[in-house]
């Protein structure tokens, strides 16, 4: 029996776009039977994968304190601590194995003293959605036995290939910077943020090509700090989602 793959990729803020594509396929009903995600698509792949709809995710996000999700704990390796941020998941979904998920669900990290990719697809969902958030330069790594990990884009922006390792047939990716437009920015976030994804939106680009359909939402109108954009991203996301969604699921077999 085919299971529809979902990928979803790293973007900051722009994450909330997510939630804009899982109205468009919950209108549609097509069902997602493995889910995969990378940095902000980790966290909503793991509220998504344990039975948070789309409205409850919308309401999670506009809900949160997201300035509040870091603490500052100086180090020679980042400026802040994402503990909290694992903290909220674990309140979410409770302290749960990703094995527990009612959908199949990976998520990517990046081990920064060897470059590799880590696949989390067990082990606790809120240490693996920190790892997979935690952003070089700005947050201390994650320490996971013995290893330090960090922000998963640097490996897989758009995590397609646990889906086609996993059997996933017809995988969706979702690529929220693939029309990002650069600002000049305002502070070190700004800075580090802009370093890091002009790194990565090449190797994205040969990521999705492995999808059966590639989902890339103009959000070239918003930034990736201001989080007083949430709802207009959202709205941006379904908006964009939906006729593409509607024309592929009429040219494709019955989901």
């Amino acid at each position: 029996m085919k299971k529809n793959g979902l990928a979803l990729g790293g973007g900051a803020v722009l994450g909330a776009a997510h939630v804009g594509v899982l109205r468009a396929l919950h209108e549609l009903k097509i069902a997602i039977g493995m889910v995969s995600g990378t940095s902000i698509g980790a966290f909503v792949a793991a509220l998504h994968a344990f039975g948070k709809s789309w409205q409850e995710i919308r309401d999670i996000a506009l809900e949160l304190d997201w300035l509040d999700l870091s603490g500052l704990e100086l180090s020679q390796y980042g400026l802040l601590s994402n503990k909290k941020f694992g903290g909220i998941v674990t309140e979410l979904l409770g302290k749960r194995d990703i094995r527990d998920a009612q959908i199949p669900l990976s998520m990517i990290a990046t081990d920064i003293g060897t470059g590799r990719k880590v696949v989390f697809s067990e082990g606790d969902v809120a240490l693996a959605v920190m790892a997979s958030s935690c952003i070089p330069g700005i947050f201390k790594p994650v320490d996971y036995r013995g290893a330090q990990l960090v922000d998963g884009m640097l490996m897989e922006n758009v995590p397609v290939s646990p889906l086609l390792e996993g059997g996933a047939d017809p995988i969706i990716s979702v690529d929220l910077l693939s029309h990002h437009t650069y600002r000049k920015p305002e502070n070190i976030v700004g800075l580090l943020l802009n370093a890091f994804y002009i790194n990565i939106i090449n190797t994205t680009a040969i990521q999705t090509k492995s999808a059966d359909l590639s989902l890339a939402p103009d959000l070239s109108g918003f930034n990736l700090v201001d989080f007083g954009q949430l709802a207009d991203i959202m709205d941006a996301g379904y908006r964009s989602s939906l006729p593409v969604l509607k024309a592929w699921t009429q040219r494709a077999q019955p989901l």
